[in-house]
């Protein structure tokens, strides 16, 4: 499976508290997370991550005051074996499509995995990892 997602960005004070005032917000409201990384900086971090419901996520996220920003995201169901994402790194490296930032999980159990990621041309990257998947 390879889909287009909406992923929130939140920009987030580096301290203590923050991460679980955001995840206990959405779960409060039912909301799931199926996705997270964080980046942190110095003084902020930039949490992204993708929600069930990321609409009703956002109006949650915005009434605590939070700076979000909503992009479009590519989500690829993943083999779990060496190589697969040098599969994909490579379909992208000749099409000459440049992949801004990918997260991805799974574990030793798992004979799949998760792939997100952000490419500059969005609509060519889907076409292309599509005919992988």
């Amino acid at each position: 499976m390879v889909k287009v997602e909406k992923q929130l960005s939140i920009f987030l004070e580096n301290r203590p508290g923050g991460l679980a005032k955001i995840c206990g917000s959405l779960a409060e409201a039912g909301i799931n997370i199926l996705a997270l990384t964080i980046h942190d900086t110095v003084d902020h971090a930039i949490v992204r991550l993708l929600a069930d419901r990321p609409v009703k996520a956002l109006l949650i996220l915005e009434q605590l005051g939070l700076y979000i920003l909503e992009s479009d995201v590519i989500l690829m169901d993943l083999e779990n074996r060496p190589g697969a994402l040098a599969d994909v790194a490579r379909k992208l490296a000749r099409a000459d499509i440049n992949i801004e930032y990918a997260y991805c999980t799974a574990t030793e159990h798992q004979g799949g995995g998760c792939l997100i990621l952000r490419a500059d041309e969005p609509e060519r990257t889907l076409e292309l990892l599509s005919e992988m998947g």
